[in-house]
């Protein structure tokens, strides 16, 4: 007998061969970043782990929809295996069970067959058991491949998605509140690589903002190994506002200030070879998230903007949040910001804003980068 970890995948199994091929590898050598001691052995829908796994970091893995502890023997030993294992996995306190066997190649008994030997030969061992396949109080898996089988009793469910890595890498936009971390993790979960900035916004965020949002990425670094976050200091806000204020578009100080870092957000991305631009943005939940201020917002934009929470309520939202980790930092004290207007725009005008910001200037300061 030889204990294992079998490590299940689902998306990955869809894919043609050499696709298949590839995101399996990357899979493998995300496992063994954050295991480097284990060793790892994949056959096709199955991928095998020897050595010392951690189970709370395997659960963290994008990719891995879930995993178990086995014990692996000979098929032709498994008849003589079956009743230790049994009283070593808790069935003799057990009034009912159930057997569940899965088969892969060629034999010469069907999986049927071998549910009833082994029901049979559980109950010899302990008459006080009952089968009931609809709900039993305890469960043997037989996993049969080949000559070589697999036992186990608990399934354990991991964050399942792609493979971190194989659609490339994107930039996100995180201010360290709840909705922006939730939507990284997002599409990390979509096997994209994030690159986390933070725009501060000189004279109307503190220190307190800026060390919330890297208590955040660090939730967040439990499924993206190596995340860190770059903090880019912009004067541009404290210069428009005053500007703002002046010709009495105070209305509009939201939607200048997003404009801004979507073409900070966007020069940053190119410049490190990101695909995109991620936001937590989702409709109504504030003024600039109307689907008009949306359409002005993505106007400032030259790449794609990926937006996963567009249609994500609150709670929803907050659920998410809670189940990854990163609430609790994302509620935590910061000062938050200080150029909110009193009476934000809620449907700004893209013509109107293209002309105002002309006049201005103000798409000609020096990007901070």
């Amino acid at each position: 007998m030889k204990k294992q970890w079998l490590v299940r995948y689902s998306e990955i199994f869809f894919k043609s061969d050499p696709v298949r091929r590839r995101w399996e590898n990357v899979l493998i050598a995300n496992i063994t970043t954050v295991m480097p001691g284990v060793y790892v052995k994949n056959e096709r829908g199955r991928i095998w782990l020897d050595g010392n796994v951690n189970s709370e970091a395997l659960k963290k893995v994008f990719g891995v929809v879930s995993f178990s502890e086995v014990e692996h023997v000979k098929i032709d030993e498994l008849g003589s295996y079956l009743p230790e294992y049994c009283w070593n996995h808790g069935i003799p306190g057990a009034k009912t069970f159930a057997i569940r066997i899965k088969r892969v190649g060629r034999h010469a008994f069907s999986s049927a067959d071998k549910a009833i030997e082994y029901d049979n030969l559980i109950r010899s061992e302990f008459p006080h058991l009952k089968v009931n396949l609809a709900r039993p109080e305890k469960e043997i898996f037989i996993e049969i491949r080949t000559n070589e089988a697999y036992l186990y009793d608990t399934v354990t469910k991991a964050v399942g998605g792609l493979p971190l890595g194989v659609e490339g890498t994107l930039m996100a936009l995180v201010s360290g509140g709840i909705y922006s971390p939730v939507a990284a993790w997002m599409m990390m979960k979509r096997g994209c690589r994030i690159m986390p900035i933070f725009i501060a916004l000189e004279t109307f965020l503190d220190e307190t903002t800026i060390a919330r949002a890297k208590r955040v990425i660090e939730v967040l670094a439990q499924y993206q190994p190596g995340i860190e976050l770059t903090v880019i200091h912009d004067s541009y806000l404290a210069s428009a506002k005053e500007e703002l204020i002046r010709k009495h578009f105070e209305k509009y100080t939201c939607i200048f200030c997003k404009r801004r870092m979507y073409r900070v957000a966007t020069v940053f991305a190119q410049k490190h070879g990101a695909k995109g631009v991620v936001t937590g943005e989702s409709i109504g939940q504030v003024a600039s998230q109307t689907l008009d201020n949306l359409m002005v917002l993505t106007d400032a934009a030259k790449i794609p903007i990926y937006r996963p929470l567009i249609g994500f309520d609150k709670e929803e939202i907050i659920g998410i949040a809670r189940r990854i980790g990163t609430f609790p930092e994302s509620t935590s004290y910061a000062s938050g910001c200080k150029a909110v207007p009193s009476g934000p725009s809620t449907a700004a005008k893209l013509e109107k804003i293209r002309k105002i910001e002309a006049e201005m200037a103000l798409t000609l300061m020096d990007l901070p980068l």
